[in-house]
């Protein structure tokens, strides 16, 4: 294969996110490879904001775009490259990243109005990573889309831009720590696993393949107690605040019953906890952590330990 071989991904996704050490940024900065060096990062929200963080602290050349302008000005004031649209992102950069709240966001970064995609069918990025929590049906469409697109220039034996459909586990505290969980899949399978190899020591730090998922209990009483004063730092010990969202859950549990009903499966634990999410939502809880549920089901309240 093209261009190291050996590793090629895995380097980039493991080490960049891991938040090197100022001593060791002289090290990160000569071992990034040419083909990974400019980095393309789409939605600065809670994940996306702390995942590029941990890519400029591992001496990658990031450029950012977000619709919300206040996002970028944090970034631009630290003298981060801001683009005015996703096109702009895709005309400077190796490799991209999405991490985006919905489908239409994607579907909209990808193939709208100065989207990644606009140029016509030749494309700069090699490599293009959503890591957005989306239905599968816009992934597959846009990997379709990109997969008649040809690169400007010619990647060692590659001539043909890769997209990785590769969702995270972990949420704020997991992208602050550089410790997120993927879970990659793509069209390019064997191609993408051999440059994965290189990716993953240099920025996400794990990888899961979509076809053998390890389901952790998220509220599990040593990681992300959702009872108020017993772990620190974590949002039950901050109100709730920060985190991940009632809102996002409850998107991402409609994903999972949407999925399901296409493929005719019966799951009545996933309908019972989109339908306690989404009356969470209801309630004005939207923006609070999930682990906020520990209260709904204690009236409001907190147990009186």
């Amino acid at each position: 294969m093209a261009f190291s071989k050996v590793k090629v991904l895995s380097t980039f996704l493991n080490w960049s996110l891991q938040s090197p050490k100022p001593h060791c940024l002289r090290f990160f900065s000569s071992f990034i490879q040419p083909q990974l060096q400019r980095v393309g990062f789409i939605g600065l929200g809670n994940m996306g904001s702390r995942m590029v963080n941990n890519l400029i602290n591992a001496g990658y050349e990031v450029s950012v775009h977000d619709v919300n302008s206040d996002a970028i000005e944090k970034f631009s004031k630290k003298g981060i490259h801001a683009r005015e649209t996703p096109f702009e992102i895709a005309e400077s950069s190796d490799v991209i990243v999405t991490m985006l709240p919905s489908s239409s966001s994607v579907l909209d970064v990808y193939t709208g109005p100065n989207g990644l995609l606009h140029g016509g069918t030749l494309l700069r990025p090699w490599l293009l990573i959503d890591s957005s929590t989306i239905d599968p049906q816009t992934s597959r469409r846009i990997a379709a889309i990109i997969s008649k697109h040809t690169l400007k220039e010619k990647k060692g034996s590659l001539d043909v831009p890769m997209m990785l459909d590769a969702p995270v586990s972990g949420g704020v505290v997991g992208a602050e720590a550089g410790n997120l969980t993927f879970m990659k899949s793509s069209i390019y399978r064997l191609v993408v696993q051999r440059r994965l190899t290189w990716l993953q020591s240099h920025c996400f730090l794990q990888w899961g393949n979509i076809q053998s998922i390890a389901v952790e209990v998220v509220l599990g009483p040593d990681s992300y107690n959702p009872v108020p004063g017993v772990m620190d730092g974590v949002p039950s010990s901050k109100n709730y605040d920060g985190g991940f969202s009632c809102k996002l859950m409850a998107k991402d549990l409609g994903l999972a019953a949407a999925a399901a009903e296409d493929m005719r499966l019966n799951c009545p634990w996933t309908r019972q906890a989109l339908l306690t999410y989404s009356e969470l939502c209801k309630a004005g809880h939207e923006a609070k952590d999930f682990s906020c549920v520990f209260r709904h089901y204690y009236s409001g309240h907190d147990e009186n330990l």
